[in-house]
């Protein structure tokens, strides 16, 4: 009897029905990413700002919550390591890595607070400012794209289908066209792999087909 329970809790869904979400879940990824080419002048657009940045002496600074702050580390990484070219590192910083400054702000302030206070501390005119939310509703990140707006950097947000609260705090806004949480962060770090192509190529030369 024992035997017969712990096959049962053990059995797993049959293969086939597994390919079978792995195939929807590969599709509505696609189909989302195919929805995004609407964006490609935005995107664009985004990429000249940056561009522009860099070769002023300027630097960008990204920060998101949860998997946005993971994107964010991840651009960042690839402006200062390399995308494709082996070239001389750009000036990006992940507000979201280091955890004694977000910690003491989110005590001694509030959450809300702990990217502005780095932006107070950190930016300055003439940098970009990229706040990642995949709901567009994050208040801490909203909040930065304030403070930034008041030092006169560039804004750009990088949120979901609706844009949310952050489409009207940002200069540029990428909506991926989806509402689908995993969707939208999928199709996040697409555009910043974009992005750091188009930088690296403006800036040091070199085509990647």
């Amino acid at each position: 009897m024992l035997k017969t329970v712990l096959q049962t809790e053990t059995q797993v869904e049959p293969t086939t029905q597994l390919q079978a979400i792995i195939s929807q879940r590969i599709e509505a990824s696609i189909a989302v990413k195919q929805r995004l080419l609407g964006q490609t002048e935005i995107c664009a657009e985004v990429a000249e700002r940056i561009i522009r940045a860099f070769r002023s002496g300027n630097k960008v600074l990204l920060f998101g919550n949860g998997g946005s702050a993971a994107d964010a580390q991840h651009i960042a990484a690839e402006f200062v390591g390399r995308f494709y070219l082996d070239r001389p590192a750009l000036p990006a910083q992940a507000l979201t890595v280091n955890t004694s400054s977000i910690t003491a702000i989110g005590n001694d302030y509030t959450f809300d607070q702990i990217f502005s206070r780095e932006i107070e501390a950190f930016g300055q005119a003439g940098d970009v400012a990229i706040g990642i939310s995949t709901s567009g509703n994050s208040r801490n990140v909203t909040e930065a794209l304030r403070v930034a707006k008041r030092k006169d950097m560039v804004t750009v947000g990088m949120t979901g289908e609706s844009g949310g609260q952050l489409k009207a705090e940002a200069d540029y806004c990428i909506c991926v066209p989806s509402s689908d949480t995993p969707r939208i962060q999928e199709a996040h770090i697409l555009v910043g792999h974009i992005l750091s192509e188009l930088v690296e190529q403006a800036i040091f030369g070199g085509s990647n087909g």
